[in-house]
């Protein structure tokens, strides 16, 4: 427990860093937008009834939506002025946060100003104050308190969001908890929401003494919430402000096998002199585009990924040809190399309870469509909306009662509860031997080959260092060994954390002859 806890703590600084500037960044974009409309709105109902609908509209639209919506908005953005705008990580985040933000401030700040007594108004004009005298002597200094609350709520709900910008490749304190609940490693869930929290929490009171003092009129509050909002951001932020040289940034899905995977190249790569970051929780269209744009350096992916997801293709090939195909798009298209398999294949796999399997007779893809209508479907988040799935419909007359997404984390819980009745496993994972599930004959190859392939970004394909710590890892992983190191990290009892049983792999390839 206490290494579980000290290896969290040790991701906090750099993830808090990230976490700090990118909440931030949005809160005062937010603020910068929004107070000037809030001017204009007060002095018009019109627009301010456009404003605020429009701020409304825009948070009725989850955080995690926003963020998945600016990703290929600004991929086609990039495409079109022909590059220059990275559709990955900081920028999206930045501007869905932002969006995600207007609300509070918006309409708190026009409350405030449209609230401002009649005759407090009246009287400054008959001082004869031009506009902008009254409203900087009269209307903003009564309105401060409203506007301060307003900025108050719209910092907690952005801090809170930020989490979510670990699935578009942005760090936050977001990553602990993803990869926490991949992995069913509750500490490193906990330790993201309690320093998220924490950092929440704080900046609430510093902006609240804030606002004290402006409603008091008493500077020293004033003074002291904007001195530990300072000092908090600039001790927050100290790790970005430290340089490193030949940082090498590893990218990974949101499950446990990419995880161990991840931290195998890292360790690698620390071995070879390289520094190492992770980028956790990318989905597959994300993570390749990151890697084409260079803004990650190596991941692991799987051939029918590229194949369907990428390429577009429907067709089925033999592994060996596969991979050559994959190897002259991916250069030729994006300039990615793709340094070789890794010896192991993880591919979908249809997997019942044996109980089921042994009552209905079920073996093949062709037995589970016989009784698909009577089955309960649980599937991770991507496979309904992915090409496999079309095809497995097309190869089988596949109609299931009712179809469920869950994390990979919940879905085999939900298979061995009774909660489902099937689920589109992953091979390599050691949780279908340890429940003893059946896995089901795809006998017409609608699923296509799933070799688990190296694929480098195009600026380290000429670093021969780079490329030759990482080349023995091709061909050497046996799925029987990747299931073990899998189920390692999976299981309840005696867990292992990624790094842990990517080290016991790492041994595993030593040993190969």
């Amino acid at each position: 427990m206490r290494e579980d806890w000290g290896q969290a703590l040790a991701r906090v600084p750099e993830l808090l860093a990230a976490h700090v500037q990118l909440s931030f960044s949005a809160l005062l974009l937010a603020m910068v937008l929004c107070l000037p409309l809030a001017i204009w709105a007060a002095r018009s109902p019109k627009i301010a009834a456009v404003a605020l609908a429009a701020a409304s509209l825009i948070q009725t639209i989850p955080g995690l939506a926003l963020l998945a919506l600016f990703y290929p908005l600004l991929l086609g953005v990039s495409a079109l002025i022909g590059g220059g705008i990275s559709a990955f990580g900081f920028l999206p985040a930045l501007l869905a946060l932002t969006l995600y933000a207007l609300l509070p401030i918006l309409r708190n700040a026009v409350t405030g100003l449209t609230g401002v007594d009649p005759a407090v108004a009246e009287a400054a004009d008959g001082l004869g104050m031009t506009s902008w005298q009254k409203l900087r002597h009269v209307e903003a200094p009564l309105a401060a308190p409203t506007i301060m609350a307003g900025i108050r709520t719209a910092a907690v709900w952005t801090i809170g969001a930020a989490t979510l910008s670990t699935t578009v490749g942005q760090p936050s304190l977001g990553d602990l908890i993803f990869a926490g609940l991949q992995t069913q490693n509750w500490t490193l869930v906990l330790a993201g929401c309690l320093v998220s929290a924490a950092l929440a929490i704080t900046v609430d009171f510093s902006l609240g003494l804030i606002e004290r003092g402006i409603r008091e009129r008493r500077r020293l509050w004033g003074w002291a919430g904007t001195v530990i909002l300072a000092a908090g951001l600039a001790i927050a932020t100290l790790p970005l402000l430290i340089a490193r040289d030949n940082i090498v940034v590893i990218g990974a899905k949101s499950f446990s096998e990419q995880f161990i995977l991840a931290r195998l190249i890292g360790s690698r790569l620390e071995d070879a002199g390289y520094a190492v970051r992770y980028r956790d929780g990318l989905g597959s269209a994300v993570v390749y585009q990151a890697l084409a744009e260079g803004d990650i350096d190596v991941y692991v992916d799987y051939s029918g990924t590229i194949w369907t997801n990428q390429m577009q293709r429907t067709d089925s090939q033999p592994k060996a040809a596969m991979l050559d195909t994959i190897a002259e798009w991916t250069k030729a298209s994006h300039g990615v190399t793709m340094l070789g398999a890794l010896g192991f294949e993880n591919s979908y796999a249809f997997a019942v309870r044996p109980q089921d399997a042994r009552q209905k007779s079920l073996k093949t893809l062709d037995d589970l469509a016989r009784v698909s209508s009577d089955f309960n479907f649980g599937t991770d988040v991507e496979f309904l909306e992915r090409p496999e799935w079309r095809m497995v419909q097309d190869a089988y007359p596949i109609r299931f009662k009712d179809a469920r997404a869950f994390s990979p984390t919940f879905m085999y819980p939900a298979l061995a509860s009774g909660e489902v009745d099937v689920i589109s496993a992953f091979s390599s994972d050691g949780r279908i031997a340890a429940n003893n599930f059946v896995v089901l004959e795809d006998s017409k190859g609608a699923v296509p080959s799933y070799e688990a392939i190296l694929l480098l970004a195009p600026k380290r394909s000429a670093d021969d260092k780079f490329v030759a710590a990482l080349k023995p890892l091709t061909g050497a992983i046996t799925v029987a060994n990747m299931r073990e190191a899998n189920y390692m990290v999976d299981r309840k009892d005696d867990k292992k954390t990624p790094k842990q049983a990517a080290l016991w792999l790492d041994g595993k390839v030593k040993e190969r002859p």
